[in-house]
Order: C-alpha cells, then sequence, then structure tokens
C-alpha cells in the first residue's frame, strides 16, 4: 500500500512544501501570469501534479493515475452536471420568452437605476448564482443593466461586486458540498459555518452597489432600499444554511430579500431617479464615443431579445409575471420536497451508488496510516442537485410549452456552450485528487501551520487567491480545503472553521478572476478591456477580504461563541 511521506525531499518539510506546491504555482502561473486558458492550465497543472507525486512522493503512477480520473468523475458528476442543468433551465425560459417577461417585471417595480442595481444584480443575480453559478449570473445581469441604460463599464462592475456574498452557495451549494466531500465534514456543517461569515458580506454589498451606480450622494438617498436588502439576505442566508438547507440557502435569500424590497418600496421611494438616469445615459455615450463605437451586442442579448420580439408583446398581465417566475418556483418546491421531506431524502440517499475506485481503493493509506476513504466515488445519479434540476426543466418546457425537440436541441447548445469550461473543472478536480492522495496537500499544510493560531487570520486568504486564479469557489475548495483540514489540525484550531473561511474567501476573489471579468466583459460589448474592470474592482475585493479574514482571526478566539 502507498502511504504518503510528509518530508520526502531532503527531509526538508519546507522544501518537500515547495515542491508540493509545484502543481499550484503552475496553474497560478499559466492561468494569471502568461494567461493560458483555464482548460490548458489546469491540464498542465494536473501534469505537473503527476510527475511531483511519482518523482518526489514515490506514488506508483498507476496510483496517481487512477486519482486523477476519480476527480475527474467528480468533477464531470456531480459538479459539472449541476452547472449543466441549471443552465439548460435557464435556456429554456429564453426560448419560451417568459426570460423576457421577467426583465420588463423587474422594471415595473422600479425604474431608479440604484434600485435596480439592488433588485437585478443583486437579489436575481444570487438566485442565479444559486441556480447555475459559474458566471451565468454576471452574464445574464450583466445584460440585463446594459438593456436598462447602464453604461458598460458601470453594469460590469456593478454585477461583478454583486456576485459576492451568494457565491459560497452558489450552483446549490456546490463549493459547499466539494468541502465536504473532500475532507469528510458534514457539508452541512460547513454550510452552518459559512452562513455565520457570509451575511455579514451581505449586509454592505448593497451599500457598495448603490454607490458604484451614483456615489456618495446616491448612498444619501438610497441607503434605506440597500440596507432593507441586504438585511433581510443576510438573515434568510443566516436562518437558511443554519435551520432549513444549505442547497436551498441562496433561493431563500435571494427571494426573501426580493419580497422585502418590493413590500418596502411600496411605503418609500428614493428620489431624483430621473436625474439618475440621465447620468447613466451621459456616461453610456461618453463611453461609447471613447470606444469608437461598440460591437454588436452579446449573443445572450440577441437571443433574449429576439425571444421576447417573438413571444412577449402586449400588456404584462400578472399571469404573464407569474409564468415569469414559475422555473423558479419549480426549483424551491423540488427542492423542498428533496431536502425537507424525510422519505423523499431518504428515497434519494438510499439510490446513491458507491463505487470502490478500480485499482486504486485499498491500495492508499492517509499519512497518519489509515485506510483512506476518497477512494470510494459515490455516484450520486438521483439525488444528484444537478439530476433534480433536470426534472425541474422537464417541468418547466411543459409549463411553457416548449417543443421537446427544442428543449433537446437547448440542452445540446449548453453541453456544448460549457465544453471548455467542463474540461477544465475536470482536471482542477484531478489535480486536487492527485495532491491529495499522494500527501501534497498534507505536506503544503503542515507547513502552512507552522504560523499557528495566526493561520486563521491567513486562511480566507488562500480561497480568494484560489478563486481569483480559477474563477471558481468550487476549484478554490478543490485545491485547498484538504489543506485547510491539515493546516488547522496541526495549529490547534477548529478545521470546520477554516474550511468554511476558504469558502468565503472564495466569494470576494471571484470579482476579480480573469475567467469572470471576461465573462463580464463580453456580456457588456467590453471584451479586451478586463483590465479596466480589475482596476475597478480590486480595490473592493481586498477591502472585504480584509474584513473576511479579521472575522475569521476573532471567531477562532474571541468570537467563537458566534460559531455552531
Amino acid at each position: 500500500m502507498y502511504r504518503p511521506d510528509l518530508s520526502p525531499v531532503g527531509d526538508s518539510l519546507a522544501l518537500s512544501a515547495l515542491v508540493g506546491a509545484l502543481p499550484l504555482l503552475t496553474l497560478f502561473v499559466l492561468l494569471g501570469g502568461l494567461r493560458l486558458k483555464a482548460h490548458w492550465a489546469g491540464l498542465a497543472a494536473l501534469g505537473t501534479s503527476v510527475v511531483v507525486a511519482v518523482w518526489a512522493y514515490d506514488m506508483p503512477v498507476d496510483l496517481a493515475l487512477l486519482a486523477g480520473t476519480e476527480g475527474a468523475a467528480f468533477g464531470l458528476f456531480p459538479i459539472m452536471w449541476i452547472v449543466l442543468a441549471a443552465l439548460w433551465v435557464h435556456q429554456l425560459t429564453v426560448t419560451s420568452g417568459r426570460f423576457a417577461d421577467l426583465r420588463r417585471a423587474f422594471n415595473l417595480v422600479s425604474d431608479d437605476p440604484r434600485i435596480q442595481a439592488l433588485i437585478i444584480a443583486f437579489c436575481f443575480g444570487a438566485l442565479l448564482e444559486a441556480l447555475a453559478g459559474f458566471g451565468a449570473p454576471v452574464a445574464i445581469t450583466g445584460v440585463m443593466l446594459l438593456a436598462l441604460g447602464f453604461s458598460p463599464v458601470r453594469a460590469a462592475v456593478t454585477v461583478l461586486v454583486a456576485n459576492t456574498a451568494p457565491v459560497a452557495f452558489g450552483a446549490i451549494a456546490t463549493p459547499i458540498i466539494t468541502a465536504g466531500t473532500l475532507t469528510d465534514i458534514d457539508y452541512a456543517d460547513i454550510g452552518a459555518y459559512v452562513g455565520r461569515q457570509t451575511p455579514l458580506l451581505a449586509l454592505f454589498v448593497p451599500l457598495l452597489l448603490v454607490v458604484l451606480v451614483d456615489g456618495v450622494r446616491g448612498l444619501r438617498q438610497t441607503w434605506p432600499a440597500a440596507v432593507v436588502c441586504g438585511g433581510a439576505f443576510a438573515v434568510a442566508q443566516f436562518v437558511s444554511s443554519n435551520y432549513i438547507s444549505v442547497e436551498l440557502t441562496d433561493i431563500v435569500a435571494s427571494l426573501v430579500a426580493l419580497g422585502a424590497v418590493v413590500a418596502f418600496l411600496r411605503v418609500w421611494r428614493p428620489a431624483e431617479g430621473e436625474r439618475v438616469r440621465e447620468d447613466l445615459r451621459v456616461a453610456a455615450e461618453r463611453e461609447h464615443r471613447e470606444a469608437g463605437g461598440s460591437g454588436p451586442p452579446p449573443a445572450e442579448a440577441q437571443r433574449a431579445g429576439a425571444a421576447e420580439q417573438a413571444g412577449t408583446a402586449g400588456a404584462l398581465s400578472r399571469g404573464r409575471i407569474l409564468q415569469a417566475f414559475v422555473p423558479y418556483l419549480v426549483v424551491i418546491a423540488v427542492f423542498s420536497v428533496a431536502k425537507l421531506w424525510d422519505p423523499a431524502e431518504e428515497f434519494l440517499a438510499d439510490s446513491d451508488v458507491s463505487v470502490s475506485w478500480p485499482g486504486l481503493d485499498g491500495e492508499v493509506l492517509t499519512a497518519t496510516g489509515e485506510q483512506s476513504s476518497t477512494t470510494v466515488y459515490v455516484f450520486p445519479w438521483l439525488s444528484s442537485p444537478g439530476s433534480l434540476l433536470v426534472l425541474c426543466g422537464i417541468l418547466v418546457a411543459v409549463v411553457h410549452r416548449v417543443r421537446a425537440l427544442d428543449a433537446v436541441r437547448e440542452f445540446a447548445r449548453t453541453v456544448l456552450t460549457l465544453r471548455w469550461a467542463l474540461l477544465t473543472v475536470g482536471s482542477v478536480l484531478a489535480l486536487a485528487y492527485v495532491m491529495n492522495l499522494s500527501g501534497q496537500t498534507i505536506t503544503i499544510g503542515t507547513w502552512i501551520a507552522g504560523a499557528g493560531a495566526a493561520f486563521a487570520f491567513l486562511s480566507p486568504l488562500l480561497g480568494w487567491l484560489g478563486t481569483a486564479v480559477t474563477g471558481s469557489d468550487t476549484s478554490a475548495n478543490a485545491l485547498f480545503a484538504t489543506l485547510q483540514q491539515t493546516a488547522a489540525g496541526e495549529a490547534g484550531l477548529d478545521p470546520t472553521l477554516l474550511v468554511a473561511a476558504n469558502t468565503s474567501g472564495g466569494v470576494v476573489g471571484k470579482m476579480i478572476s480573469p475567467q469572470n471579468l471576461t465573462i463580464a466583459a463580453t456580456a457588456v460589448g467590453l471584451l479586451g478591456n478586463e483590465a479596466v474592470l480589475f482596476r475597478k474592482t480590486i480595490g473592493w475585493s481586498v477591502l472585504l477580504l480584509l474584513t473576511l479574514c479579521l472575522l475569521v482571526l476573532l471567531q477562532s478566539h474571541v468570537l467563537a461563541w458566534m460559531l455552531p
């Protein structure tokens, strides 16, 4: 049997950690420095991890390769299966024309751009993050704000900053589920910890959005709505993650926040909405002139616009508004039954198939000499959130009268759209499994744990860095969750707290990730100007990161009473 050696290089833990970190350094340099495409960078880092495992850690070649195949399988199913199904559900709403109705419905709530930023970028963006994640909220809400008169830069920066607090629970809590799978910590416990960290961000992000749209004057005029929005989201996120369902957390929080803002606007309205619209119009014209004219609208906007012209003419009745929200009501209903009704939850859990990975299971020990449980792959063919979302998609297609052939075509188109993302996530998860089973991650974690109690302050930094480089909080957890767990054990800290901190730190790194910047720039017609968006978001990202670092440090000692 193979057992990892914590110090395989010259019996030096520091040198061994440096060698063990070579795959991560390869990923960061290729992706962040040389700007290689994420899937090629991921494959190169995977190859490096196999070489390090075999050369430095004396792991048999066949075991290293098999570890990579199991990680890739987990990356494709259930992780990317969730993303694929979620985006398919969204595309069905676009095809049916109901998504255009949804855009018009939001405009009926308020025509004030500052309020629209709260409703669309924050509330609806959080709902999209809950269902899909992986850049979908930034692309979709960016197009919507652009259509409402926002200048391209302001629209992009607004949606990038808004896409923070919900990220940890995005794609039906995929980042948290991934962390739980890799660390053998119950993901419900991790979610409960995260639910006592990210709500703090939710309190402030709506206030930042108002400042981004209309400066300090806008903050003075619309802070009540921003406080209501952020407060409602924060409370709902805390309650759902701790007492209802980790998977449903962002769905519940986004809808509660949306309902709170709509209700609040019945008794309160901000001033100078017309002035803000005019300011945005002038800014949009100025950006257009400076850019020398814009190119054609992004494909998503074209398709949404075509659907609006084809099927949504006429008055927007209550019935049509209800139809626009049907997909999200269906998702809530299906997941509520699956996750909150015990007989259904037990039935789905019993359908999971455990597969002892051929040639790997029983051949790998942990650093402590125990049998590794990571070599058993669980195939949740029915209980996976992705499978539940496919059921939701079928129901949505029936309700919206989408022809079966059109629904199948949309599914195939979604697979084609995600082809490189599938390769990226598969390679990153394969990398994580090779590093974890060979001992590279444990070596790095043991060395970092030398920082002692101070590591609690640095913990969110790893999640921030991982998400900033890979564009995914899920990938950041795949890379660093086990490392955080190991470092916590060595430093005498709560492992669940640091794994949660990795997740929470990742949410504020997403706004500066090259992947997300490119998605935002493409959505609003600024492709090639990602550096502009980076300069306008990096300050906010660092500020929110420092806030989280301080919070986690305090939670590890002074504020331990905040934790479950």
